[in-house]
């Protein structure tokens, strides 16, 4: 199997997995992959095969689960084993003297977009999103790229295999797509991507820190960034302080009539609002109407 077939068996499983699959349409596809691969270092790293077939791990159904893992850990024993000979610490000797041996190459740097971080979206970033075969999942997804694409510098395609495994955990979780759970949770998730005072959540999303499966049952308080949570503690304190202060205690009299409604139910405080010698002013609450007035 070269190169190609790989990418093309890559892009059927990863389609089965998010269209919900029967699992032994992804049972097959393993299989065809465990025969017709030959595990090297350079065709794992070319096709991505190996992190297609390890999002598999998180399959609900057992078997597809354990035979992901067991085909990626095959692979990972081939690559090593190929490696072993040629790959050896040992210096080499020529004329009696040791040569060091050589020193790793620098790590190539990341690629970036050349799409302005504050511009990016599936549409700027000409990004396909129907890939589900259904409309709603499909607008879904598109929520949840545009969100992690705002302000990211990382490539299309690594957002929208993030994209990808949220709508889908968020499907799983919340199904059908029609259901009010669903559409609700993946507004709720984009709005927090889009958050210009948490860019901690996108950059933990997309890193892989906050795996999709936990993200779409993230409760409310769980989604705000720290300092957004500090404030909140703040003001559920002051709050909690000003409860706990004495309020200032009015007496009723039987004397003193409403002239709205007539009765004699009225609440007063009084305060001095003027020089000493001058009189306290009323403060005066019908307790039947609510009418307010105040006297000298």
């Amino acid at each position: 199997m070269d190169a190609k077939e790989i990418v093309l068996k890559g892009k059927d499983i990863t389609k089965a997995f998010a269209g919900g699959d029967k699992p032994d349409s992804l049972l097959a596809l393993l299989d065809d992959l465990r025969k017709g691969v030959k595990a090297s270092e350079e065709i794992l790293r070319s096709t991505k095969i190996g992190i297609t077939v390890n999002r598999l791990r998180a399959h609900k159904d057992p078997n597809v689960s354990r035979q992901a893992a067991e085909l990626v850990a095959k692979w990972r024993t081939d690559v090593k084993n190929a490696s072993g000979g040629s790959g050896s610490s040992t210096p080499k000797v020529q004329n009696g003297l040791s040569s060091p041996a050589p020193s790793p190459a620098p790590p190539k740097p990341k690629a970036k977009h050349s799409v302005p971080p504050e511009k990016r979206n599936a549409k700027a970033d000409k990004v396909d999103i129907n890939v589900t075969g259904n409309p709603t999942r499909d607008n879904c997804l598109k929520l949840m790229y545009d969100g992690l694409a705002f302000m990211s510098e990382d490539m299309p395609d690594e957002v929208m295999r993030v994209a990808r495994d949220v709508e889908l955990a968020a499907f799983n979780k919340f199904q059908p797509e029609s259901s009010p759970e669903y559409k609700n949770k993946i507004r709720s998730l984009y709005q927090n991507l889009k958050n210009k005072t948490n860019p901690e959540l996108r950059k933990r999303v997309l890193s892989g820190e906050i795996i999709a499966t936990r993200f779409v049952v993230m409760s409310h308080e769980e989604l705000m960034s720290p300092a957004r949570r500090e404030e909140d503690k703040k003001l559920m304190k002051e709050n909690m302080d000003k409860a706990m202060v004495a309020q200032e205690e009015k007496s009723v009299s039987t004397s003193l009539q409403c002239g709205k409604c007539g009765q004699k139910k009225v609440s007063y405080t009084q305060a001095q609002t003027r020089s000493a010698d001058e009189p306290m002013t009323t403060f005066c609450e019908c307790l039947n109407c609510g009418r307010r007035w105040k006297f000298s």
